[in-house]
């Protein structure tokens, strides 16, 4: 198993399978100027495999995410989730995507055996998605979330991003479409994700700010703890159920003693935490010849070596080196 010195185990592996996206949101990366990692660092379709092949059946993992960039746009997808699918034991699988590409994949990523989906979206308005994500590309995530819901990857999870001065009062309004269309909505504090450290602690709307705007329209009743587990959002019941909110406070409530999680960038590294400056080489192993077993032990020892806390509760804290789009959210 994945276990680190303060007795977690991670059996949630989050998968980058590219650092390239077609949206440039402004909390994740500049509008140019970042260098895209060469193919060949890449994994291939097969060393992903491989190294999830390696965490289901040596190391304990349960949960397997896609995540990038944007992992839509990486062609062999629909392939690795269904060789992925045939694992035994077989993983939950999931996808952290924009939606820009679902309403023509969604259909194939279920038959291919994917679970559920994440979608990103920070804004009911056509002319403050343009504003955040430079790119005019709106409607094609409603599409997509459509297309998800109708082919059955359910749950599907809304994650959002309040910004001020931008989406700050959309709570209320953003909460209200989420019941509407059967989505769960999960609010996240804002990181320091970005590659341009344009990331301010003073002034970020916080989950406190966030509860506050939505109990002005509605009735918020806290699921409890006991129903959380390790998951990352709080969340509330809204209106007596069955639909729920969640709230994920990286910065102002870390939860980080529950965490459960390794991550693969896409060019093989083990990260034990989202926030790590550490990283270990497992495609170099892979590349080298390496047995499944010196991978899991190289694994294992990425993951003992894991910090107490992100270091994000820290008002010092600064942000990591590498983008949000090579690590993977």
């Amino acid at each position: 198993m994945l276990i680190d010195t303060y007795g977690r185990v991670a059996t949630d592996l989050r998968v980058s399978l590219t650092d390239k996206c077609n949206l440039r949101c402004t909390y994740c990366m500049p509008e140019e100027g970042l260098q895209w990692l060469a193919k060949p660092d890449l994994l291939t379709d097969d060393e992903i495999v491989r190294l999830v092949r390696i965490a289901v059946t040596h190391l304990g993992v349960r949960d397997v995410r896609f995540t990038g960039g944007e992992p839509l746009l990486r062609p062999g997808l629909v392939g690795i989730v269904e060789r992925c699918a045939a694992l035994a034991p077989r993983p939950k699988m999931s996808l952290t995507t924009n939606g820009i590409g679902l309403r023509r994949t969604a259909a194939a990523l279920k038959a291919a055996g994917l679970n559920r989906v994440n979608v990103s979206l920070d804004t009911l308005r056509r002319d403050v998605f343009k504003t955040l994500t430079r790119r005019d590309r709106h409607q094609d995530v409603l599409d997509g979330l459509a297309a998800a819901r109708a082919a059955g990857l359910t749950p599907v999870k809304v994650n959002t991003v309040l910004m001020p001065g931008l989406n700050g009062d959309e709570a209320p309004e953003l909460l209200a479409w989420a019941v509407e269309n059967d989505y769960e909505l999960r609010f996240i504090e804002q990181m320091p994700l970005d590659a341009q450290h344009g990331w301010k602690r003073d002034g970020m709307i916080t989950a406190g700010d966030i509860l506050q705007s939505l109990s002005t329209r509605f009735t918020l009743t806290d699921e409890g703890g006991e129903e959380r587990g390790s998951a990352p959002a709080e969340r509330w019941i809204v209106d007596g159920g069955p639909h729920r909110v969640g709230v994920i406070a990286s910065v102002t409530r870390p939860f980080c003693s529950a965490c459960d999680r390794t991550r693969l960038t896409a060019d093989g590294q083990v990260r034990n935490c989202l926030f790590a400056r550490e990283e270990t080489d497992l495609r170099a192993a892979l590349r080298s010849d390496a047995t499944d077993d010196a991978v899991a032990t190289l694994w294992k020892l990425a993951m003992w070596g894991k910090k107490a806390g992100s270091g994000l509760d820290d008002p010092a804290f600064l942000q990591p080196d590498r983008p949000m789009s090579a690590i993977g959210g």
